[in-house]
């Protein structure tokens, strides 16, 4: 008598281990390590928050407690995905050059004082 074959996986995607360096979190046939130094956001993150994890599509994974969507690749090599922020400062809110200016006057000043 031969046994079944075996059905689909019932967890297409499963956190398996939390250290204090990362987590291991097995994807499809694949176990992958997500390190804290390459993911930060995962660093102060509730296990429980960690654990949460989706797979909309095969390559690609969402943290819904966290916000963090993240591709597969990138865990695989973290190398090619360095952390580099995207965000760009808001002028309105930066100094004018007049301001700077006279900040750098009164430290000059300041010094002087103290002397």
């Amino acid at each position: 008598m031969k046994s079944a074959a075996p059905g689909a996986s019932t967890s297409p995607v499963e956190v398996t281990n939390v250290s204090t360096h990362g987590f291991w979190i097995f994807v499809g046939e694949r176990e992958l390590f997500v390190s804290f130094r390459d993911f930060p956001w995962f660093r102060d993150a509730s296990i429980g928050a960690i654990t949460q994890v989706e797979l909309p599509s095969p390559h690609h994974l969402y943290w819904p407690e966290l916000d963090v969507d993240l591709a597969v690749e990138s865990i695989e090599h973290p190398e090619k995905y360095p952390l580099v922020s995207q965000a760009r400062s808001n002028k309105a809110l930066q100094p004018t050059s007049r301001a700077r200016k006279t900040r750098a006057t009164s430290k000059k000043r300041s010094r002087a004082a103290r002397g």
